[in-house]
């Protein structure tokens, strides 16, 4: 032990006051270390040493008694060998926490989150970005959260995976495989990952089995459901959407959150953001639709919203509405708000003749010509429009096809 070193006891460390008339008590250790008494009783440890520069300094070590008189003397101890090789302790432990705070940053949740609030809300729905969160929170961040997003390997990944896989959700284990993937890209691309372990993953998973909307796509089938929606007796703001669903067959989640602001009721035009791909989509409306929203306006136009929620103007129509809609109607397990997609794909295609390319581009799918250019969604307008109006002049046939129009009682509220 160094002469003059290791002066205190603890019993002096516990006892002691700072003296009536002075505003604070130093106690040495030796080498550096001081024990620092305020007239509040709070104990301060502090080390005093020389800069490799030679300038004097102090390094704060902790309060007494959470650090004790040992723990004190080993900081110091520690402080001192790093002094002895020419590195600074106050800068060392600077650069200690810098590099913890650059860890956490770099951390596979803290990127996820990054690219969750940054890029992915704003190229999906809400609905869908919301449910994506929880994924990654409930199958992937218990896991993986904490790893450095550049330091993942494909068999940690793999592992995780399975282990969704094991519960048997097949699916979600695709999916959240699919958004791992996401968050490592956006790790490459701000230069803290190099490459995408769910890359080297491919075949490692089960197949998902197959799942399809519940869809009616035979036409006198569709013209009973049209003729029911006629008759549906639940909110006005509920009806009209369900009346619009079958025209504009967009995805029920851009319905339900349409915008007044997006339409021109006098050229007949929607422009809109379809919720995937984010290409902008310009759909002619035909004549039954404009007739329908003008109806509309007058209850829900103080909205930002088309369709509002039952409860406030400021957010959109729920999500289950449309789907809830059609089981008061009956049509449960039969038709789901997203089935209409599935019912204009097949019946406009197979029995109108319109081109699958025509109609999968006003479904907001990305279109390819043979040379692998994307169509543009915005062109094509005359086009689309007179598809449009065949197939709304084509349900207004199916729904006239039988004139008896029963009226459907739905449960108060939407």
């Amino acid at each position: 032990m160094a002469k003059g070193m290791n002066r205190l006891t603890d019993t002096q460390c516990r006892t002691a006051k700072v003296p009536e008339g002075r505003r604070q008590l130093k106690l040495s250790d030796g080498g550096g270390l001081t024990l620092l008494v305020r007239p509040d009783r709070a104990k301060l440890w502090q080390l005093r040493y020389r800069r490799p520069s030679g300038k004097e300094a102090v390094m704060g070590l902790g309060i007494y008694p959470e650090v004790s008189l040992a723990a004190a003397r080993d900081k110091r101890d520690e402080a001192r060998a790093l002094l002895a090789d020419g590195i600074d302790p106050v800068e060392n432990r600077r650069a200690k926490r810098q590099a913890a705070a650059t860890a956490d940053a770099n951390t596979f949740e803290a990127v996820a989150r990054e690219w969750w609030g940054a890029v992915h809300c704003h190229e999906v729905s809400e609905s869908q970005a919301t449910r994506n969160l929880r994924r990654l929170e409930r199958y992937a961040f218990p896991t993986l959260g904490r790893r450095p997003v550049g330091q993942l390997e494909p068999p940690e990944v793999l592992e995780a995976l399975r282990r969704i896989e094991r519960q048997g959700h097949v699916d979600t284990a695709h999916r959240v495989k699919t958004l791992v993937g996401q968050v490592c890209r956006h790790g490459i691309a701000t230069g803290r990952a190099s490459r995408d372990p769910t890359a080297e993953l491919k075949g490692m998973l089960r197949s998902p089995k197959a799942r399809h909307f519940p869809a009616i796509t035979e036409p006198e089938e569709l013209g009973a459901l049209l003729r029911a929606i006629d008759g549906y007796r639940g909110q006005p703001v509920t009806r009209a959407a369900l009346q619009l669903a079958p025209i504009l067959f967009t995805r029920p989640g851009e319905l339900r959150t349409a915008e007044w602001a997006t339409f021109d009721l006098e050229a007949g035009i929607w422009d809109f953001q379809p919720s995937k791909d984010g290409d902008p989509l310009v759909t002619p409306l035909p004549r039954q639709a404009v007739a329908i929203l003008r109806e509309l306006q007058p209850l829900t136009d103080r909205s930002r919203y088309v369709f509002p929620h039952a409860r406030t103007l400021e957010r959109p129509m729920s999500d289950n509405t449309l789907s809830a809609a059609l089981k008061r109607l009956d049509y449960g397990g039969r038709m789901v708000a997203h089935g209409f997609r599935a019912a204009a794909r097949t019946i406009l295609v197979e029995r109108l003749g319109w081109g699958a390319e025509l109609v999968e581009m006003q479904l907001g799918h990305r279109v390819r010509d043979v040379h692998g250019r994307a169509y543009n969604r915005t062109q094509w307008i005359e086009q689309r429009g007179a598809m449009l109006q065949q197939w709304a002049d084509y349900l207004d046939a199916l729904r006239d096809s039988d004139d008896k129009v029963t009226p459907i009682r739905a449960s108060s509220g939407r």
